[in-house]
C-alpha cells in the first residue's frame, strides 16, 4: 500500500502565502510524477501543478508565476509553495503520486485532501 500524508492547508488572507507538503510512504516503486490538484465547491477537480521524475514541471495557467512545485526525492515528498493567494484559490488541494510498476503500468495514488481558504 501507498500512503500520502498532506499538510499545510489553512486560512490565509488574500495576498498571503502557504506551503503544502505531501509525504509518500509504503510500497513505493518508481515515482513517475508527483503533483497537486484542487477542487473548489461546485467545480471539477483540476490540475494545479505537477513535477516529473525528470524534474519537468507544468502549471495551470491560473497559478503560473504565483505557485512553485518542488520535490525531495530522498524523502519522497512534494511541496507546493503558494504565494499571492487569491480568493479563487480556495479549494481542497489533493496530492497525487503516479507510480510506475514494472515497465509500463502507471498507477495514481491520492491523498485525502487539505483545505485552503483564502479570505479576509
Amino acid at each position: 500500500q501507498v500512503q500520502l500524508v498532506e499538510s499545510g492547508g489553512g486560512l490565509v488572507q488574500p495576498g498571503g502565502s502557504l506551503r503544502l507538503s505531501c509525504a509518500a510512504s509504503g510500497s513505493i516503486s518508481s515515482i513517475n510524477a508527483m503533483g497537486w490538484y484542487r477542487q473548489a465547491p461546485g467545480k471539477e477537480r483540476e490540475l494545479v501543478a505537477r513535477i516529473t521524475s525528470g524534474d519537468s514541471t507544468n502549471y495551470a495557467d491560473s497559478v503560473k508565476g504565483r505557485f512553485t512545485i518542488s520535490r525531495d526525492n530522498v524523502e519522497n515528498t512534494v511541496y507546493l509553495q503558494m504565494n499571492s493567494l487569491k480568493p479563487e484559490d480556495t479549494a481542497v488541494y489533493y496530492c497525487n503520486v503516479r507510480l510506475l510498476w514494472g515497465k509500463t503500468l502507471l498507477v495514481d495514488y491520492w491523498g485525502k485532501g487539505t483545505l485552503v481558504t483564502v479570505s479576509s
